[in-house]
């Protein structure tokens, strides 16, 4: 692998990703394609539009704007700047599923829809049960889908070489038994031990097979759950950010900036008026390279989508020599931007330990609560 290599890191953290050569800001390090990916659950009961298999839009930004805000008459400046091609869009025989194309729709089926093809209509299918059971235990804001685990199981059943595809999910779980039940039970709650039971049963009877009864044990069935819960990485393809983020680099007078600032500000407000806050976001996938990586409060490397599919792309954001691990942050931008204290809260919520970055380090003199940000709303409002 030229320009990085996968190593045991001289933290606590285990493995972790380290540059062979020099990378300047801007240069990017790695690109890959996830093992697996997966549409988030409520994105697809919203009718977000995307290929089944890398997430492609399959709407237009001026589409997804007028749909998610029901304003059908909206109009976006620019709306060339990003184009998406509908040509070639292509349908699953058997249960129609949409594809952005004919190269997708098959890849799909060698990886994992062989197995996983039926009839959406079906209200009393496996796949539809597990699916509604899922969404009723985790509600938006999404950071996973139950689907993403379905997924890995076909991919490992579906594979030439079954006994190794088991072998690079396993790579990814090495947490113990007591760390990854209490992931899973950050990931759904109260009623963790009910719940997972459940949706073991549940995904038992999607699909079951020699290669894979390991995974679908209850201890099993917890890892692969705290491993997407924690590895998988959010893929972010919404039509009307990509639209954004092509608008945003265009050269434009300071007057016509401020307008069009003004105008997409409007837009989120629609949006978050008539279906929630908007999420770039649209599922989740697990990639071999780039979930190595481990976290830094203070990253030099960070993660984007520029295709608009599930292709990732790992950029350097600071200066990385040979020999340096290799950070991304774990926290979205306003959390990172935020103290010692609610970061490492954070951190130890959804992942489990404690940062001992640079950044931490330098910072570890500052008391434990320094604003309103750190205080619990209960607590806020007994001093109101």
């Amino acid at each position: 692998m030229e320009g990085f290599e996968i190593k045991t890191s001289n933290s606590k953290k285990g493995k972790g990703l380290f540059a062979t050569k020099k990378y300047d800001k801007g240069d990017i390090i790695l690109e890959e394609d996830p093992l697996v990916s997966c549409q988030f659950a409520w994105n697809a009961a919203y009718r977000y539009l995307a290929c089944d298999y890398c997430m492609r839009p399959l709407e237009t930004p001026e589409q997804n704007v007028r749909r998610l805000s029901c304003k059908p008459d909206i109009v976006l400046p620019h709306a060339s700047c990003f184009d998406i091609n509908l040509e070639n869009v292509a349908t699953c025989d058997q249960c129609g599923i949409l594809y952005c194309c004919e190269e997708c729709k098959q890849r799909a089926f060698d990886t994992y829809h062989r197995l996983l093809c039926y009839d959406a209509t079906d209200a009393q299918h496996p796949i539809m049960i597990l699916m509604e059971a899922w969404k009723q235990m985790h509600y938006p804001p999404e950071t996973t889908n139950v689907m993403l685990l379905v997924r890995i199981l076909a991919y490992i059943e579906q594979s030439s070489n079954p006994m190794a595809a088991a072998n690079t999910i396993k790579q990814f779980c090495h947490r113990t038994v007591n760390e990854d039940a209490e992931l899973v039970h950050k990931l759904l709650g109260e009623q963790f031990s009910e719940q997972i039971n459940t949706l073991r049963e549940m995904t038992a009877n999607v699909i079951s097979g020699d290669h894979i009864q390991e995974f679908l044990t209850p201890e099993g069935f917890c890892s692969l759950m705290a491993l997407i819960g924690t590895n998988g990485q959010g893929i972010g393809t919404s039509p009307l950010a990509l639209w954004v983020n092509s608008v945003l680099e265009l050269t434009m007078s300071d007057d016509e900036r401020q307008q069009i600032d003004l105008f997409i500000d409007k837009l989120y407000q629609y949006v978050e008026e008539e279906s929630g806050t908007f999420l770039n976001t649209e599922g989740s996938g697990l990639y071999r390279l780039q979930s190595a990586c481990n976290h830094s409060c203070s990253p030099n490397a960070e993660s984007s989508f520029p295709y608009g599919n599930h292709r990732i792309q790992l950029k350097a954001v600071k200066p990385i020599l040979p020999g340096d691990e290799i950070y991304i942050s774990y926290l979205d931008e306003c959390t990172l931007q935020r103290s010692r204290h609610s970061r490492q809260k954070e951190l130890g919520q959804n992942y489990l330990f404690v940062c001992w970055c640079e950044r931490c380090l330098a910072q570890s003199s500052q008391p434990d609560c320094t604003s309103e940000e750190d205080m619990s709303d209960e607590e806020i409002d007994a001093d109101d």
